[in-house]
């Protein structure tokens, strides 16, 4: 086990090193025992397809930790954050900032309490709802999503939830150009980043629209 996880340490400081992400030691270890929570609960509940723990450095920790440059203001809203991504590792990059992890799946968001209670995320809520459903308490100056609905559906959702300026991020694959040219999305500050994540092969992009 401890050759694994030393497997797994290397990969993330190797990763962040690439990403010119300078976190400290505790942040370094609260994202690998973020992994390992999820590794453990992944054999029982399936919480997510990726299986490898070596896989998961890049496909998790290092994607989520990418749009980390793009956040904008002290209060976020991780919409369909699934077992916490990209939340929980932004959370730990960034405790000044506020989180709110929302996903309607129960055992899911059963593993984001139980992570966000062993990790002691004072700076994270994480709460079952759909977010159509939703009735944000407060509004989040950045609303992310990880590969969660179109972004015409990602609007709309979101619009309500956000004070102006703000800024909604869409983690995607390949660039999605159709729903980039849906009419629904006229008139808005449309920008494409081209993420460029270590160990991660294929295209990874964030459609980020700014909201005035």
């Amino acid at each position: 086990m401890e050759g694994e996880v030393a497997r797994l340490r290397a990969r993330l400081d190797a990763g962040l090193e690439v990403m010119g992400l300078d976190l400290a030691e505790a942040q370094r270890q609260a994202l690998i025992d973020y992994l390992l929570l999820l590794v453990r609960w992944n054999r029982a509940f399936n919480l997510t397809a990726v299986r490898d723990p070596l896989e998961m450095v890049a496909r998790h920790l290092l994607d989520s930790l990418a749009i980390a440059p793009f956040l904008y203001g002290d209060e976020v809203l991780d919409i369909g954050t699934g077992a916490g991504l990209p939340g929980i590792p932004l959370a730990i990059l960034a405790p000044e900032r506020r989180f709110m992890l929302l996903d309607s799946n129960g055992k899911k968001i059963r593993f984001v309490r139980q992570a966000v209670l062993a990790l002691g995320l004072a700076n994270v809520t994480p709460l079952q709802a759909r977010a159509g459903a939703y009735r944000a308490p407060r509004k989040f100056a950045t609303i992310v999503a990880r590969a969660v609905a179109s972004l015409a559906e990602l609007r709309a959702v979101a619009v309500d939830f956000m004070p102006r300026p703000a800024r909604l991020l869409a983690m995607k694959g390949r660039e999605p150009l159709e729903e980039m040219a849906d009419p629904a999305l006229a008139g808005d500050e449309l920008i494409v980043h081209r993420l460029a994540v270590p160990f991660l092969e294929g295209d990874r992009h964030l459609i980020e629209l700014r909201f005035h």
